[in-house]
């Protein structure tokens, strides 16, 4: 046990990565977590899962149109290829149009140099919240605060493996298709993103 502390200890305090200027990104979203459409805000975060063999840390993008979890990544670190895995994810499966914002919080992981290119290469704008103020990035807390309470809390993990695929049974089985938001008219985030866009088509 001291040994997996020690590990541990290391990976959540251990330098994660270079940092960039991030006194010059501003916040472009200033608490207003709404879009007119899909493809257009999003906004990323971290947070950590405990299990018997250690730390498991979850990164999510989602979409501030329909609430929708549209990319995610999940590993024993959290150094930038956890959230550069998690944009990529984003990338692949939603539309991002050109020059959509990606708001996140001041962490290292989102002000390195790295992350820093891969938000330019993929023609978005970056956007952060001001150091130590949570409601900068609600929406990302909110969806954690319901992961853990309707999930991760009810739950003793045994190990690292039991947790991914809880959480992934989360999002992609309940979270994205079912979980109804006062905020959506009482809809789930699929629900939301893609009826825009079944409408859009029809047009």
């Amino acid at each position: 046990m001291n040994t997996n502390s020690s590990r541990v200890s290391r990976v959540r305090f251990g330098p994660t990565t270079e940092s960039g200027d991030d006194d010059a990104v501003p916040d472009l979203v200033k608490r207003d977590f709404t879009a007119d459409r899909p493809g257009v805000k999003f906004v990323g975060d971290i947070t950590y899962i405990h299990t018997w063999q250690g730390f498991v840390y979850l990164a999510t993008v989602i979409d501030c149109f329909s609430r929708k979890v549209v990319g995610w990544s999940i590993a024993d670190h959290m150094r930038t290829d956890l959230v550069a895995a998690a944009l990529n994810n984003a990338a692949a499966t939603s539309l991002i149009e050109p020059g959509a914002i990606f708001h996140s919080d001041r962490g290292s992981v989102y002000t390195s140099h790295i992350y820093r290119a891969l938000v330019t290469g993929l023609m978005m704008r970056s956007s952060m919240g001001r150091t130590g103020q949570c409601w900068d990035n609600s929406m990302a807390e909110s969806f954690f605060a319901a992961l853990k309470n309707e999930c991760v809390y009810r739950t003793v993990y045994a190990t690292e493996y039991q947790a991914r695929h809880d959480v992934i049974r989360y999002i992609e089985g309940f979270y994205n298709p079912r979980r109804r938001h006062s905020a959506l008219d009482y809809r789930a985030p699929n629900d939301v993103h893609y009826s825009y866009r079944q409408h859009v088509n029809a047009a």
